[in-house]
């Protein structure tokens, strides 16, 4: 099957169920890879504090700082395009939300129902405002804390007082990988084993909304310097259009050039929508418009 048509199947069911999963998303040497690199720091972060992120479970982001193996979840073409599909509809571009390791040690008890689009307080019920994505670092199963996903509890239906559908739990291996909405309700199940399992969230949001990660100061310009174009814009090195997220009037790439200065001044450039660009294309015999006194 083609990458235009896995597309568009995988859109389909993230509309109608909230959920979908993609087999061997990624090669399971891929995933050990990463989960090797990631498992110093494990071990050295302590425990969480708080209800919500549970005094069981172990957190960190700044992924792609971290493991180069990160950029091959985060710039997963096929993800990367449904996300698209999803969002572009209310922004300009998309953008990282977060890239983020979980541990649920055993004995965890199981999250709080939540939907992750309530991190913002905007309207609900209409726009996407997230697709995450759950890659299994151990096999996720019903005993050990699986994610637990809400069919159909999405969209429209995340106004409703109860999910209309009983939670699922997404037993899956490394290597695959679970996509739902930020409107689909979710949470991590409990932990009945002796054993951590371990994860990686990925997260894609509207390029205007604040991000959960700062990305600027998480992946500051020296080490944005090092990423690939695309990769350096999904966290933040770039405008949203028109002229959002600007440094100093330009895009915030030019902080990533090797002889940037910040002592040089810099002139602001417009960064407009094409509708906006033909507009003035249009105008362009009366803008800007003659401000001196009559003649």
């Amino acid at each position: 099957m083609n990458l235009f048509a896995q597309v568009a199947r995988h859109t389909a069911a993230l509309k109608e169920k909230g959920y979908c999963i993609i087999e061997n998303a990624l090669p399971a040497e891929t995933i050990a890879a990463l989960d090797a690199d990631i498992a110093p720091r494990f071990h050295r972060t302590p425990f969480c504090e708080g209800g919500f992120y549970g005094a069981t479970t172990k957190r960190f982001g700044r992924l792609l700082a971290r493991t180069p193996h990160a950029e091959a979840l985060v710039r997963h073409a096929l993800i990367v395009s449904i996300a698209e599909q999803i969002l572009l509809p209310w922004c300009d571009c998309i953008q990282l939300n977060t890239a983020q390791a979980i541990a649920l040690h055993g004995g965890a008890p199981a999250q709080l129902p939540h939907r992750d689009q309530d991190m913002w307080a905007a309207a609900k019920g209409s726009a996407e405002y997230l697709v995450n994505v759950m890659w299994p670092l151990t096999p996720f199963t019903a005993e050990n804390g699986a994610t637990m996903i809400w069919p159909r509890s999405h969209a429209a239906a995340a106004l409703d007082p109860d999910p209309k559908e009983a939670p699922v739990a997404i037993e899956i291996p490394p290597g695959a990988a679970l996509l739902f909405l930020g409107s689909t309700l979710h949470a991590a199940g409990s932990n009945r084993t002796g054993d951590v399992r371990r994860g990686v969230i990925v997260g894609y949001s509207l390029g205007w909304l604040k991000p959960y990660e700062a990305q600027w100061l998480v992946y500051p310009p020296g080490i944005a310097r090092n990423f690939d174009p695309e990769l350096a814009a999904l966290v933040g090195y770039r405008q949203h259009r028109p002229n959002l997220g600007n440094y100093e009037g330009q895009c915030p790439s030019v902080l990533l050039s090797a002889d940037f200065d910040p002592d040089r001044p810099l002139g602001a450039i417009d960064a407009l929508r094409p509708d906006q660009a033909e507009l003035l294309g249009r105008l362009a015999g009366n803008y800007p418009p003659d401000l001196s006194e009559p003649k």
